[in-house]
């Protein structure tokens, strides 16, 4: 462990000195009031991925910031697992798939009507709200091998991702969470060892805090017609901690000259702040060849005839990293 210090400079980069560090989930502890946290920052592996499908630039952002969120927490898993976030919904953009598998490797892909995404963008320039209609978000954990499959549903009605995923805390882990999602494209100008092109890359950065009461995190006695209050969220500790926090301003979640160091001695510096060791992430895909053809093997010969082109290939293409698998007419059987 160690303490997040002030850098040399005062008050951080501003992105003209080096770029900190990428892909990575930090956790982290305030001191004072003992909070527990963890901070993440995407960068070549979400550009990687989000480049990879050439979605519009709103269903990008949501997805950038549903790989944001799977990161702040799978990265907590303690076992060799995969967590799944799932959104179904009436919106434009109608489903949203994204897996953290240990110990960090990421993938997720989108479903939108192109038509209403196009229609959707609004002139205030927040053109990925709205895409989550009238649906549900789903959090699934799979342990793996034999154990049991845990998994929370929550309602969403037309709200952003992190609005929905509050929701989801408060109903399934039932403790006081703050939580912070941020997506951006960010311009480099040309240079040598860019092929003397200009470029934009995406970005993603998310800042989470979660009280964990002594009492056990338990909620309170209902209260009718009214949100479910949870143990802690009344603590005059939380209470100072979750005030710093939602200070954060977006550009310092995304800024590629702030080390995540920086910015949490920025946000709880009169806290105190000790970081742990990071978790790498990857831009990583699960499918294979040997998968694919497991999968085809599964159907009859009448079957494999629906899927033949013209010419008696059959092409596979994995809908999260856009890789294609070509079939012969004769590596299938007949």
């Amino acid at each position: 462990m160690a303490d997040a210090s002030e850098p040399a400079n005062g008050r951080g980069n501003n992105g003209a000195q080096g770029t900190a560090a990428d892909d990575i989930v930090m956790p982290f502890q305030t001191l004072r009031s003992n909070i527990s946290g963890r901070i993440v920052r995407l960068g070549p592996g979400l550009n990687a991925i989000l480049d990879r499908h050439s979605y519009p630039d709103s269903v990008s952002h949501v997805l950038g910031e549903a790989l944001a969120l799977v990161s702040l927490l799978g990265s907590a898993m303690k076992f060799d697992g995969r967590l799944i976030l799932q959104t179904k919904s009436d919106g434009p953009l109608d489903l949203l798939v994204v897996n953290y598998d240990m110990p960090g490797n990421l993938r997720g892909y989108a479903s939108f009507d192109a038509a209403r995404v196009s229609a959707s963008a609004g002139s205030d320039g927040d053109q990925a709200s709205g895409l989550l209609g009238a649906g549900h978000l789903a959090m699934t954990i799979d342990p793996g091998g034999d154990m049991d499959r845990y998994q929370g549903i929550v309602a969403i009605e037309n709200e952003p991702l992190a609005s929905a995923a509050l929701t989801y805390f408060r109903q399934s882990e039932q403790l006081p969470t703050f939580l912070r999602l941020a997506v951006a494209r960010v311009y480099h100008p040309a240079t040598a060892d860019s092929d003397g092109k200009d470029r934009w890359t995406w970005r993603a950065g998310g800042l989470l805090l979660q009280h964990i009461a002594h009492a056990g995190g338990t909620r309170t006695e209902e209260l009718e017609g009214e949100p479910l209050p949870l143990g802690g969220e009344d603590d005059d500790e939380w209470r100072r901690t979750e005030m710093l926090a939602a200070t954060v301003e977006d550009h310092e979640l995304t800024d590629p000259g702030l080390s995540p160091e920086n910015l949490l001695y920025r946000l709880f510096h009169e806290e105190g702040v000790r970081v742990q060791t990071a978790h790498a992430l990857s831009d990583s895909c699960r499918c294979s060849r040997e998968r694919v053809t497991g999968f085809l093997s599964q159907f009859a010969a009448a079957g494999l005839e629906d899927l033949r082109e013209e010419d008696g290939t059959i092409t596979v293409t994995c809908e999260f990293c856009n890789q294609r698998y070509r079939y012969e007419a004769d590596e299938l059987g007949d």
